[in-house]
């Protein structure tokens, strides 16, 4: 599997977190904001329903 880029990444998309807090958690990209400084966050919904933000660098592609 490879890191999540912007262009690959939509809502939808299933992914893994492989860094960061909440390593090993996995879901589907709810939504993606680009912040002033250019890091791109996204919201991850996993399997239990309680939703999470993370950078879309720590993210890979299932």
């Amino acid at each position: 599997m490879k890191t999540a880029s912007k262009k690959e990444l939509n809502n939808g998309a299933k992914c893994k977190v492989i860094a960061g807090t909440h390593k090993g958690k996995s879901g589907i990209v709810q939504d993606m904001h680009t912040s002033k400084t250019g890091a791109v966050t996204i919201t991850v919904l996993p399997a239990n329903g309680v939703r999470f933000k993370t950078l879309a660098k720590n993210v890979e592609l299932k």
